[in-house]
């Protein structure tokens, strides 16, 4: 299994990895050095691999432009953008994102350790290419382990259709230029298998699914949010309704520039009747004036444990969050205005169970007419228990470790 060093996307993948060790599979996670420790922490065999990549000092040095960029891609399709703008969309995510998480020396060690370890199967997040590069040299089966609707790819495919329209002398397509160039080094051919794996494992439910016209094996999302240990207040049931706040990294840098403060937030719901438990890091705390007495402020709890105390939860639409709220029946305030984000938190609000509010209605009085709603209308309640039962009804990692071994003796070169 491979991931680039983004700890929410690993997190995404430890319960299957659970699963196939627990069948009697060998599992190895390969990443950049600085994922070692979560992976080790998971109880799960670390492989460090290349040197860590620079995606993120990319994103400081650029500032503004770069998240600005990222912030208005369009993976709804609502805005109808034409091929200039999935042509600008491709170019700069493969140059500012994919070849920069992926980088040279990242690939080059993954493909070693393919090389010396022999997989069978590899299993990637949908942004780490290396592991399609990685099994397409040794031989291996390989698929993509999703996180959350398969935007990227639906967009991929939009981009690819309006691409065929054009002259041959005019298909640019800069991941497929990337993606050759590197797969080149190592005497191997491009296809588009490479960017959609082999076939796809889909934590999301039949009601968020995408059908893409993609192999996929459905497998129900299991929380994982790291090393846990249950604080000693949390042992206690609340005494009024419980609310949990988390924003995530992304929430309070340039990405969403017009977020309230949370000083604003605070201000807002001082008053209401409840208990409100705020997951702030030192950085986002430091923003803080003022604590409002009805308001616990936590730099750190396991939201699968935190959330089936909950009568609410506001938080900026990341997908283990999301999918963990969803998991846990609790209705859910999404403030998202980016990538894919967007996209469930538009499905949330569609299904019943939970709201969806947009940057144009990032202000405090939204967010606290939001979450007054949440907590006063049943049928929110009614159907995030619909939602969770829509979840559960999917099988479990464990169910699906068979027919991932099927698959993978079909996919798998006799070279492997």
């Amino acid at each position: 299994m491979t991931s680039v060093a983004v700890e929410a996307h690993f997190n995404g993948m430890v319960p299957l990895a659970w699963a196939l060790r627990a069948a009697g599979h060998e599992v190895h996670f390969a990443s950049h050095p600085a994922l070692t420790e979560p992976i080790a922490a998971a109880g799960l065999t670390a492989v460090p691999v290349g040197t860590d990549h620079t995606h993120h000092q990319l994103v400081r040095e650029l500032g503004a432009e770069l998240t600005g960029f990222y912030r208005d891609i369009d993976f709804t399709g609502e805005r109808g953008g034409g091929l200039q703008d999935l042509q600008a969309a491709n170019l700069l995510l493969t140059s500012t994102f994919y070849a920069q998480a992926n980088n040279d020396s990242m690939v080059d060690a993954l493909v070693d350790y393919a090389r010396f370890w022999k997989p069978d199967l590899v299993l990637w997040e949908p942004f780490t290419f290396a592991g399609a590069i990685a099994a397409r040299v040794v031989g291996a089966a390989h698929a993509r382990l999703l996180w959350g609707p398969d935007l990227f790819l639906r967009t991929r495919q939009h981009f690819l259709r309006e691409l065929a329209l054009l002259p041959p002398e005019r298909r640019d397509d800069a991941l497929e230029d990337w993606l050759t160039w590197t797969l080149d080094r190592f005497g191997r051919p491009f296809d588009e298998e490479v960017v959609t794996g082999q076939w796809n494992i889909d934590q999301m439910p039949a009601a968020v699914r995408l059908s893409l016209g993609q192999r996929t094996v459905p497998m129900r999302y299991v929380p994982y949010n790291g090393r846990s240990v249950v604080p000693e207040w949390l042992r206690d049931p609340p005494r009024r309704p419980r609310v949990c706040l988390t924003l995530g990294i992304t929430v309070r840098d340039k990405a969403y520039p017009h977020l309230v403060s949370l000083d604003e937030f605070f201000a807002a719901v001082a008053d209401l009747d409840v208990e409100i438990v705020a997951t702030l890091d030192a950085g986002q705390l430091a923003e803080v004036s003022a604590i409002p007495e009805n308001t616990r402020v936590t730099e750190y709890v396991p939201l699968h444990a935190l959330l089936p105390t909950c009568a609410a939860v506001v938080h900026h639409g990341g997908a283990g969050t999301w999918s963990t709220a969803a998991m846990c029946g609790v209705p859910q305030l999404v403030i998202a205005g980016m990538w894919d984000n967007v996209y469930r938190a538009q499905r949330l609000a569609q299904l019943g169970a939970g709201l969806f509010l947009p940057p144009h209605e990032f202000t405090a009085a939204g967010m606290r007419d939001g979450l007054e709603q949440l907590l006063t209308k049943p049928s929110f309640a009614e159907d995030a228990a619909k939602l969770h039962d829509a979840f559960l009804a999917e099988p479990s990692p464990t169910d699906v470790v068979p027919e991932l071994v099927a698959m993978t003796g079909r996919h798998r070169s006799a070279s492997a």
